[in-house]
């Protein structure tokens, strides 16, 4: 009877040792796709950080670059349906946020949508410890928030009408005349007057809304 039970005994070791090996290899396993999808999970919080910061500078840029037309209407819709140039400082940004996130630019970088919607699609690629890396890519993009109907040019009040006889020009008393205020600016339904003399602007956040695209 003693044989017989250390027989079994015998037998029931590879067993055990074929078991607990196998366990093992699943918990390697499933640390492997854990680690895996870590990695990834960062890459995508990088590239989303890269892109946001990317459109988000450019909303700064155009808000700039309004503020500094504020006086040629005309020029306003450039700026405010997002169309002007913002330079390299949006992309700038992207790289800074990306680094703040162990990652880098990788592959096309950051580069303008190649769609209706302005923004950007920005790649990274990350460069933390891990044995791995991931790449993921994001795109942000500005929605324009405020539409204007510029006003319709007038006629030089300093040019005579034809046939007409000149008006002798007033006296300068020194003061000139006030600007007249500047309206047909509506954003999200508020309309906005602009007086020039007075002036109180819409923000950045006013102009347009920054979100990931879908």
């Amino acid at each position: 009877m003693g044989r017989r039970g250390s027989g079994d005994s015998g037998q029931a070791f590879p067993v055990y040792i074929a078991v607990v090996a196998g366990l093992l290899f699943l918990a390697f396993a499933y640390f492997l796709v854990g680690q895996a999808a870590s990695t990834r999970n960062s890459a995508q919080t990088a590239a989303d950080a890269a892109a946001l910061a990317a459109a988000q500078e450019a909303r700064e840029q155009l808000w700039h670059g309004w503020v500094e037309a504020i006086l040629e209407p005309g020029q306003w819709n450039r700026f405010l349906q997002g169309v002007a140039d913002t330079g390299a400082s949006p992309c700038q940004q992207a790289e800074k946020f990306a680094a703040r996130n162990e990652a880098v630019l990788t592959g096309s970088k950051c580069v303008p949508l190649a769609t209706e919607e302005h923004g950007f699609k920005v790649t990274v690629r990350t460069t933390g410890r891990e044995p791995r890396h991931a790449t993921a890519s994001a795109e942000a993009v500005l929605e324009p928030r405020c539409t204007f109907d510029a006003p319709e040019p007038t006629s030089d009040p300093s040019e005579p009408a034809p046939d007409s006889t000149p008006t002798p020009p007033a006296e300068d008393d020194g003061e000139s005349d006030d600007e007249e205020p500047i309206v047909g600016l509506v954003c999200d339904g508020k309309q906005w007057v602009i007086d020039l003399d007075n002036p109180s602007l819409p923000g950045a956040a006013d102009l347009f809304r920054v979100r990931l695209s879908d």
